[in-house]
């Protein structure tokens, strides 16, 4: 892979022409200071507001790359297309809407560099907060994370499991396959992922300056209905193993 970036950072969108643009710029300073070589892959779902085309036009003053697809198809498909137009060593998710702080973009890199396989910006470590949130999202937040605990072993060590905010080296994800459901992609790659160090970075998770949010019954339903079926993945793939032996 001839002059790769050592990090693609993969940013869904969906109406988020507003914050694409600051949230472009803010990584360029960010890792041009830090000496952290780059590229953006915004992933857009034919956003109507033009989003895309904001995006396009930074190309020549950033390192951006954009691809648009032709339907609303979902966060987690989306970070999947990035993943596959990548040329980056390492790859990045993040949303575009500026609830990721940019500013821990840098140390979470330099983390896996560091040897990490895995770092989650995470809202549940020490430092890590949600201001801002009422006590019901804080409820649910933490009711989503427990239920996966609960049925998916492999992820009862992570503090922060609903994370979108996350750093992997390439060869976490390499000849896996992965079919997330929803919103929710680091829980797959938690689950079905090859790695053996996952650190946790602390965030603040900011509310949004611009759009709406996009959590709602049908994602939080989603959510539910993915969890079940990586338990049931799970709990196959162990009956296949124990069958084995």
């Amino acid at each position: 892979m001839p002059d790769a970036p050592l990090v693609s950072v993969i940013v869904p969108t969906y109406n988020e022409r507003e914050n694409v643009v600051r949230l472009i710029r803010l990584i360029h300073e960010l890792m041009t200071k830090d000496g952290i070589p780059y590229e953006v892959v915004v992933v857009d779902d034919n956003s109507p507001d033009g989003t895309a085309e904001a995006a396009r036009a930074l190309a020549g003053l950033y390192k951006v790359r954009v691809i648009v697809r032709q339907a609303k198809l979902g966060l987690s498909s989306a970070v999947l297309e990035g993943f596959r137009s990548a040329r980056g060593v390492y790859l990045a998710v993040m949303d575009a809407d500026l609830q990721h702080p940019p500013e821990a973009l840098p140390d979470m890199v330099k983390k896996v560099a560091g040897g990490c396989d895995v770092v989650i910006g995470s809202r549940y470590v020490r430092g890590g907060s949600t201001p801002g949130w009422s006590l019901a999202r804080r409820v649910v937040s933490r009711v989503a994370g427990l239920v996966a605990k609960v049925l998916l072993p492999r992820v009862r060590g992570v503090k922060d499991t609903m994370s979108g905010y996350f750093v992997i080296r390439r060869e976490v994800i390499e000849g896996i396959t992965l079919n997330p459901r929803g919103f929710k992609i680091l829980l797959e790659i938690l689950v079905k992922g090859r790695y053996e160090r996952v650190c946790e970075h602390p965030i603040e998770f900011r509310a949004r300056e611009w759009g709406e949010s996009k959590l709602g019954a049908g994602e939080i339903l989603d959510y539910v209905l993915h969890v079940l079926d990586l338990a049931h993945e799970t709990v196959l793939d162990l009956v296949c193993r124990l069958l084995l032996e």
